[in-house]
Formats: C-alpha cells, structure tokens, sequence
C-alpha cells in the first residue's frame, strides 16, 4: 500500500515549483490531489494530466488564497468534487524583497496577505472538514528565514516565522480532534524563484551550506509525503527544516 492511499491533498500555489513537487510526489504515493493557483493555463492542465497518468483523481482550480471567500469556496468544492480533504499545504508564497527603509507599504503587504493570511484563510476554511473526520494534516510551507531572519526580506522573514507560529498554535488547538499542523521551513532550493540569481551568488550560497548544496523541491516534498502520511501521525507543532544544515 502506497505512503497516502486512499487521501486526498489541497496544494496552493502549485502550478510551479515546490509546490508541483509536492502535488507529483503525493500521487507517486497515491494521494487525490486538488491544486490552486492565481491562473490555470495550459501548463497547470498539462500537469494535471501527467498526475491523473499515474491513476489518481487530480484537479486545478483557480483561486486567489489571499481572500477568504474564495478560500471557504475552493475548499468546499473541493470537498464536493472528492468527498474528503485528508492534507492542507499552504505553499503559496512570493517575494518583495527590499530592505526596511526602502520597503512600501504595498510590498509588506502583498507579502503577508499572499504568504501568511492565505493560511489562515484555508485552515479556517478546512479544519471544519478535518475535525468532522476527526483527522488531518496541516502543512505550513515556512523558511529557514522565518526563524533566523533575512537583512532585505523583513516582510518574508515575518510572514514565515507567523507560519510557524501558526502551525505551533493549531497543533494546540486541534491535536484533541486528530488534526495535526507541522510547518517546514526549506533552505536554499534551487526554483524558478532562486533561478533568478547569478551563478556566483549561487556558489556563495553553497559553501555556507554544510551538505554544499542547493536543494531541490523534491526534497522538501519528501517531507511532505512524511508529514501528510500516518508515519507522522504522532508528529505535530513541529517545524523541520529541509536546509543541507544551514540553520544546524
């Protein structure tokens, strides 16, 4: 029997990246999955083929998590659409890196309502689900800088140590209805989103890093699958760290 058989798994922000990963390695261990992101495209359809390929339920919806109604109303169809929801990531998350004297008002906020309030919008969406299943896994997608902190990502760093927070504070409020919240918080993973960096800034990167390497969102998605499983189902409030032991 495969890892998460016969559950289902929410993903946001999953048309790219760490969070595709995810998706493709929960239906290797045969999860249902259902992804969200800003757009569907060609590419998300694509995609959602290649997992339905691997014989699961898959599905891409368009929805903003940032607000709360469409947060209530993707979780509900899905709901509909697959009869359960099992796992909840919240991988959704973007960048406005500048540093504090510089920052706008506009780039702290579009940084806490894309990373930090979807969260909360899709928990409070799902955990009405979860607690009437009287299990489930909440998966906060956090940062090694949202625990050390990052000279030019304030706003970042802040909405991934609330992450944390988040999950810690859930774990308490819902471990008495089987529903656990861990957060992991990845390293330095090679992404579209890292991609954008030059070669040397890369290199620097990789010797601070003990395993002296970047990683790569199949790494973090292994600890996913081992979150989102019944191996970890005495694992919650938890943050492990996906960094080559940069953050050790």
């Amino acid at each position: 029997m495969k890892l998460l058989e016969n559950k289902v798994a929410l993903i946001t922000g999953a048309g790219r990246g760490i969070g595709q990963a995810i998706a493709r390695k929960y239906a290797q261990e045969g999860a249902d999955v259902a992804i969200t992101d800003l757009k569907i495209d060609e590419t998300v359809e694509a995609f959602i083929e290649e997992l339905k390929a691997m014989g699961v339920r898959a599905k891409a919806y368009a929805s903003n998590a940032a607000e709360f109604d469409a947060a209530h109303e993707v979780v509900n169809q899905i709901v509909a659409d697959f009869g359960h929801l099992d796992i909840l990531v919240n991988n959704a998350g973007i960048t406005r890196d500048s540093l504090m004297m510089r920052m706008t008002e506009q780039q702290w906020d579009a940084v806490i309502n894309v990373n930090l309030k979807s969260a909360f919008n899709l928990i409070h969406a799902a955990t009405p689900v979860m607690m009437k299943q009287r299990q489930g896994s909440i998966i906060n997608m956090a940062s090694v800088v949202g625990v050390s902190g990052n000279a030019g990502q304030a706003n970042y760093s802040a909405s991934k140590a609330g992450m944390i927070g988040l999950a810690k504070s859930i774990a308490k409020e819902m471990g008495s209805r089987g529903v656990r919240a861990n957060a992991i918080a990845p390293g330095f993973i090679i992404t579209e989103m890292t991609n954008v960096l030059s070669e040397d800034v890369k290199k620097q990167w990789a010797q601070q890093i003990p395993l002296r390497r970047g990683g790569t969102p199949e790494d973090v998605a292994n600890v996913a699958v081992f979150l989102g499983s019944d191996l970890s189902s005495y694992v919650t409030g938890q943050v492990i760290s996906v960094c080559g032991g940069m953050n050790c």
